[in-house]
């Protein structure tokens, strides 16, 4: 009880708050793309679903992600894994659309499950930096999982909407996956030493990522397009 009077542990839960608002708007982005083509009856129970599976996980993973990000080409498979994902989330599933044969069911599972996948990938920098900052403090790295589950589950809902109301923010929600992916390559341990002394790198890589993302994606939306088209008249 006396360490909530400490102004240290203050300073610490303002530094955590302050990472969960800003590493949380990839994951509400993610979370947003996968559960978007769901019907609306659904969307909240797969945001729901993802965001709470999403942060039991950060907790097992606060144990161990640092001695995870030692081991060599993790990061790299794991930026290769959110291309795939980046890619697929531009595309759309026709999935998501509810025609199958058990309406909407299946899609909502595939969309937790894509959540799940881009957040484990996604939330290594998040789980570090708030378990640096609360220096083995118990209570402010829970206070800081806690926090940023209303932040993830707000932020996907908005995003939905705003994707609903400007589809153009589909595409750019996409590119920031792949530029997140591009980061989470360059990031790795094996690349530390030529990525050390070559700051723009990063950067490089980043915008590679996003632009693999939308070129990629773009051309399978129109491949899917022109196969459809036929069928359709």
């Amino acid at each position: 009880m006396e360490a909530l009077l400490e102004t240290a542990f203050w300073i610490g839960l303002f530094k955590i708050i302050w990472i969960d608002v800003i590493l949380s708007g990839d994951n509400a982005v993610v979370i947003a793309l996968a559960a978007r083509s769901l019907p609306a009856h659904q969307q909240r129970k797969a945001i729901l679903w993802g965001a709470g599976f999403a942060i039991a996980m950060r907790v097992c993973l606060t144990v161990v992600a640092a001695r995870l990000l030692q081991f060599p080409f993790l990061e790299i498979v794991g930026g290769l894994l959110l291309l795939w994902i980046g890619v697929g989330l531009l595309q759309g599933d026709d999935s998501h659309s509810g025609d199958s044969g058990t309406p909407g069911s299946t899609s909502m599972f595939a969309a937790i499950r894509t959540i799940l996948l881009a957040d484990m990938v996604m939330c290594l920098d998040n789980v570090i930096a708030v378990a640096a900052t609360a220096q083995g403090n118990f209570t402010l790295l829970m206070l800081g999982l806690a926090i940023s589950i209303p932040l993830v589950v707000f932020g996907s809902t908005l995003m939905i909407r705003l994707m609903e109301r400007w589809p153009a923010i589909v595409t750019l929600g996409a590119a920031l996956i792949g530029w997140v992916a591009g980061e989470t390559i360059a990031n790795d341990h094996v690349l530390a030493d030529f990525t050390g002394t070559r700051p723009w790198v990063h950067y490089a890589a980043a915008a590679t990522g996003a632009a693999l993302v939308l070129l990629v994606g773009t051309a399978l939306q129109r491949r899917k397009a022109a196969s459809a088209g036929p069928g359709q008249r």
